[in-house]
């Protein structure tokens, strides 16, 4: 999953406009951003396999702390909670803890059972949607068109940067899931984690879109 994140982050300003695309980039991959510093530091393990799907040649055999079940509520329980602290917005911080889960469940979705539910103990849960490449594709790229369409009524230009900008994103995620899709997976696990933390830079892209927008 993967425009599928960031579909729940432009589809969530809908619901509540106060929330910047900044910060519900920041909620949606956090869980990512989380498992590329791990693995970059040695703590979760992965390996890239030369078979199989785009999506099954990774295999993510050890991610507990970014991704399992009982992390991922404590991870959103803590994005939300410090949400709340710094903005007194308990609307805001109850949304921004569920778009925080909402990529365990999307996850959950695609994966096949590699998602521990408890760090160390089993099951290992996941529906196999990765299995399909084209369901796969199909699934995430109708999740990015509501939320595009979503993020468009919540939101209006109020120059042109407004205008221009929200598509820059837009255009830029949509090519690099098709690079992700039609090129093989570096075989380097340091270059893998190091490109899961430039994603970072979609953040202060979020917020610049968001200064050019407005509540519609």
């Amino acid at each position: 999953m993967y425009i599928g994140h960031f579909a729940v982050a432009l589809g969530t300003k809908k619901f509540n406009p106060a929330l910047k695309l900044g910060t519900l980039i920041f909620a949606a991959e956090f869980l990512d951003f989380l498992f590329s510093f791990l693995v970059l530091i040695w703590v979760e393990h992965l390996r890239i396999l030369h078979d199989g799907s785009a999506f099954t040649r990774l295999d993510l055999y050890h991610y507990p702390i970014s991704h399992s079940l009982l992390f991922s509520v404590f991870w959103s329980f803590l994005i939300g909670g410090i949400y709340f602290l710094r903005r007194k917005n308990k609307t805001g911080a109850v949304i921004l803890g569920c778009v925080v889960f909402s990529h365990w469940i999307l996850d959950f979705i695609t994966h096949t059972p590699d998602l521990p539910v408890i760090p160390g103990m089993t099951p290992y849960v996941g529906l196999g949607l990765w299995n399909s490449t084209a369901g796969t594709i199909f699934i995430e790229s109708v999740l990015f068109i509501i939320g595009i369409i979503f993020y468009f009524q919540a939101t209006r230009a109020k120059d042109t940067l407004g205008r221009i900008l929200p598509w820059t994103l837009i255009l830029f995620l949509a090519v690099t899931y098709a690079t992700i899709i039609l090129s093989s997976p570096s075989s380097d696990l340091t270059s893998f984690a190091i490109g899961g933390l430039i994603q970072w830079l979609y953040i202060p892209w979020g917020y610049w879109i968001d200064r050019h927008r407005i509540s519609a």
